[in-house]
């Protein structure tokens, strides 16, 4: 019954969000991939936040950390947009307001396919190109879509979860360690129930 009420109301706000001025959470950063003059509108909306992009880039709390073996969730909802842009978590995250940032970011789309990149500075080589995945529930027409997207790092391997389902494992040889968020590219609008850091 939960969901079916956050979706209602969820339905209900997005709408009339890009009039409203809310309030952006203050401790928390965005970057963008390169500098833009497009809009952007983050702010708090219990529960959690609402993005709607405007350029590509990355929401983070430069206090919300995890090392070791840690598991990251979030449980997303995308509404209805032309544009089939990833959107997702990110982790290991460092330097991330300098020129050497780097992360490993896990994004996923309308048409139910997923990714998995590397940021190092500027470069942003692929580790999985564009893979479609049943677990991922698509964005079709004037419904809003919810997803659970989840990253589980263990000793040897990173696994890759939607929605409970595993969607993909690599070995762990980058780092992984240092900051967790959001990362959403062009023009999508989202609302963001929650980000969960799980230590091991």
């Amino acid at each position: 019954m939960r969901g079916v009420t956050l979706g209602l109301t969820l339905s209900l706000i997005a709408g009339p969000l890009v009039a409203q001025e809310l309030e952006r959470p203050s401790d928390w950063k965005v970057r963008y991939d390169r500098p833009s003059s497009d809009s952007l509108y983050f702010v708090t909306m219990t529960p959690g936040w609402h993005i709607t992009t405007g350029p590509a880039g990355i929401f983070y709390n430069p206090a919300t950390t995890a090392a070791g073996e840690y598991r990251v969730s979030s449980e997303i909802y995308l509404f209805p947009g032309d544009r089939r842009e990833g959107f997702g978590l990110f982790i290991g995250g460092k330097d991330l307001e300098g020129d050497n940032q780097s992360y490993l970011y896990f994004l996923i789309r309308k048409d139910g396919r997923f990714i998995i990149k590397q940021r190092n500075g500027a470069e942003a080589p692929t580790i999985t190109a564009w893979t479609q995945h049943p677990a991922i529930v698509q964005q079709d027409g004037d419904g809003q879509a919810k997803n659970v997207l989840a990253i589980e790092v263990s000793d040897q391997k990173l696994d890759f979860y939607v929605n409970d389902q595993l969607v993909s494992s690599v070995p762990r040889s980058l780092s992984t360690d240092g900051v967790v968020g959001l990362r959403v590219n062009h023009a999508l609008n989202l609302h963001v129930t929650n980000l969960t850091v799980e230590q091991g």
